[in-house]
């Protein structure tokens, strides 16, 4: 399991928090909707460009924590999940030059 996933349900156990997956999964979706509000604030709704702030940084936590405890909720490891999806989008750019499905 990952640091950041350790981390993260370390920190969750401590304060009784055991939602189940789907509580985590809105959770996630809820925080990466604060992430691209803060991007639309931060570019004038696409009128400038994109610099980085502080607000973006800290929703983007808000969203690696979710994501954590929504892993460690539907028992998967993240560093193993994310290892297998790199292996996946290196043999697709291999067979075809570009990663999506």
């Amino acid at each position: 399991m990952s640091n950041w996933q350790t981390r993260a349900l370390n920190f969750a156990r401590q304060h009784n928090f055991h939602p189940d997956p789907g509580v985590y999964a809105l959770d996630c979706l809820s925080e990466l909707g604060e992430v691209a509000k803060e991007i639309l604030l931060a570019t004038d709704y696409g009128q400038r460009p994109y610099l980085a702030n502080e607000e973006i940084a800290g929703e983007l936590g808000d969203v690696l924590y979710s994501l954590c405890l929504l892993a460690a909720a539907a028992d998967v490891d993240l560093e193993i999940a994310f290892t297998d999806t790199l292996v996946k989008y290196g043999r697709r750019w291999q067979e075809s030059g570009h990663t999506g499905s």
